[in-house]
């Protein structure tokens, strides 16, 4: 059955709202990785964990209307970033690569555990406003469709101008690129390390609430959510944030294409055949150095 040019936009347009969501994941992923360059198994839960608070605070319990609910699920999770950097990855500062990940495994169950203890395991979904969509060049599109996109790229830009201009983004910067000599430098390694944790952890939380508002909220999905964060930064090339933005729109955009071809159920799995087709052909992704992702597929 052939493709018509009218359902190729829509699956286009349907992939960039998609890899929009993901590129603000992949870009706290990033992040969380430049400061202790190890895989966060733990991203995605909290990305899921942030989605249930906005939640909580619009639809289950308090009713706040869903812009503060979002805006105090952001600023929680990052605290919640915070807290589980100090707590849990501090004093696995100097260990082996392999004990800080077995610890991000554990916080992800932990957390994943939680959210299904207090809101159940069924399906959620925000309590959105029910608006006529409109027809744009052969494209439908719906006022929901384009506050998500609008929400991805305010948040991808004020990442941009914090790691360009503020004196914070310079030290983060620094500190991903080499903390013993930026610590030499008079820069608190420990603090910014924190910082950058609680920055990743507002972004996952900020991406949680944007894919539960395009799809629905589920407590399993944070696995989901970070093998798709990791496959987007390796496919763009570890320590490169364009690159982790770039591979999260070449996800989105398989994912939605590729349901013409096979399945809808299978639609996750193009993340896990993209990561693998890239480490395959590409170990260095798109715009990646051989010892980042050296240093993160072997654990050191």
């Amino acid at each position: 059955m052939g493709l018509s040019t009218d359902v190729l936009l829509q699956l286009l347009f349907n992939g960039l709202i998609a890899g929009a969501t993901y590129a603000v994941a992949a870009v706290g992923y990033h992040m969380v990785y430049g400061a202790l360059k190890f895989v966060n198994f733990a991203h995605g839960s909290v990305a899921v964990f942030g989605a249930y608070i906005a939640w909580a605070f619009s639809v289950g319990f308090f009713h706040l209307g869903l812009a503060p609910a979002f805006l105090l699920a952001v600023v929680l999770t990052a605290l919640l970033g915070v807290l589980i950097e100090r707590v849990a990855y501090m004093p696995l500062r100097n260990a082996p690569k392999l004990a800080p990940m077995a610890t991000a495994m554990a916080i992800a169950l932990m957390l994943d555990a939680t959210t299904m203890m207090v809101v159940g395991s069924d399906i959620k979904r925000f309590d959105l406003p029910v608006l006529r969509g409109m027809e744009i060049g052969g494209i439908f599109v719906t006022p929901i469709q384009l506050a998500i996109l609008g929400m991805s790229i305010f948040f991808l830009v004020l990442v941009w101008l914090l790691l360009s201009l503020t004196r914070l983004g310079k030290a983060i910067r620094a500190v991903a690129d080499n903390p013993d000599l930026a610590q030499a430098c008079g820069i608190n390694s420990d603090r910014v390390i924190s910082a950058t944790f609680g920055i990743g952890s507002a972004l996952a939380a900020g991406a949680g609430v944007l894919i539960g508002a395009d799809v629905a909220l589920q407590p399993t999905m944070g696995f989901v959510i970070m093998v798709k964060s990791y496959a987007a930064v390796v496919l763009g090339g570890m320590g490169n944030v364009v690159g982790a933005v770039i591979g999260s729109l070449m996800i989105g955009l398989a994912e939605n294409l590729g349901v013409w071809i096979i399945p809808p159920v299978w639609k996750d799995a193009i993340a896990y055949g993209i990561l693998i087709l890239g480490l395959f052909i590409r170990p260095t992704g798109l715009f990646g150095k051989k010892e980042e992702i050296s240093a993160t597929v072997l654990g050191g």
